[in-house]
């Protein structure tokens, strides 16, 4: 289902045909909830359609995931109209999304959801190598395949990752989980490099944030030109923004907005 923007209606059958040739045997299913296809304005339908549809899908013990359409804006809207009304079954199952997804899914974990990840949404179908990005998605939400998470993953520990700017509109509010120990993976697109260096200094700067064992930076693409040049790479204010704070700077990560991004569960494995 779609808690933020809506999807287009190209996706589902390019997803289905993918699904059927995946899983010829018939075992995976993926269903499409009408509500991705609703309209209003920004959102794939109202506040109230789009809550009440993840608490649907969320509630229904026939379904093993509840898997993000696609992202935009617009999860934060429902977080308070949809955690109380969850009820047992919602908690054993598995949620994917990235990007805007990561509020809901922040929430989700910071109420003790176990089974909360960044991942590929079925919206990728779209992008060049998306096919690989879908079979990723559903090999995590399928049979938990160590070979669609993000590679440090393996090294056990607790992870997390999340958009920038999602991560930074979390802090001080009740839906951002204790970080303590976890080791967070940031990616980010369509901002400039002086934006990314603001967000940095907006989490590096947060008592939250300097509890966690290390920073991993994911891609940041489609980054704008600067006017003058900035002056520094995104690995460069990463780092910069790190050693000034006292966080482990722990290198790259293989997330992004882009087909190649990879699986990292809220909580690592």
């Amino acid at each position: 289902m779609a808690p933020a923007s809506r999807l287009s209606e190209d996706a589902p059958p390019a997803v289905q045909a993918l699904v059927a040739s995946l899983y010829p045997a018939g075992n995976v299913e993926v269903v499409f909830h009408p509500q991705c296809f609703f309209s209003h304005g920004h959102f794939a339908g109202s506040e109230a359609q789009r809550a009440d549809s993840f608490v649907e899908v969320a509630n229904d013990p026939d379904f093993d995931a509840l898997w993000y359409a696609r992202g935009g804006y617009g999860s934060g809207r429902l977080i308070e109209a949809v955690l109380p009304r969850l009820t047992p079954p919602a908690r054993e199952k598995a949620y994917l999304g990235y990007s805007d997804a990561g509020a809901m899914l922040s929430a989700l974990y910071g109420a003790g959801f176990r089974h909360a990840a960044h991942g590929p949404m079925t919206h990728e179908i779209a992008r060049d190598g998306g096919e690989a990005a879908i079979a990723r998605a559903l090999a995590w939400l399928v049979r938990r395949s160590p070979a669609a998470l993000e590679p440090s993953v393996a090294s056990g520990g607790r992870t997390i990752a999340f958009n920038m700017a999602i991560l930074s509109s979390l802090i001080g509010t009740p839906w951002l989980p204790d970080l303590s120990g976890h080791v967070l993976m940031l990616e980010e697109v369509s901002e400039h490099l002086y934006a990314i260096d603001r967000m940095f200094f907006h989490l590096a700067e947060a008592p939250t944030i300097r509890k966690v064992a290390g920073i991993r930076l994911g891609r940041c693409s489609a980054v704008p030109p600067n006017d003058p040049e900035f002056g520094q790479t995104a690995e460069e204010i990463a780092r910069y923004w790190c050693e000034r704070s006292g966080i482990a700077y722990l290198g790259g990560a293989d997330i992004g907005h882009d087909a190649g991004n990879k699986v990292v569960p809220f909580g690592g494995l």
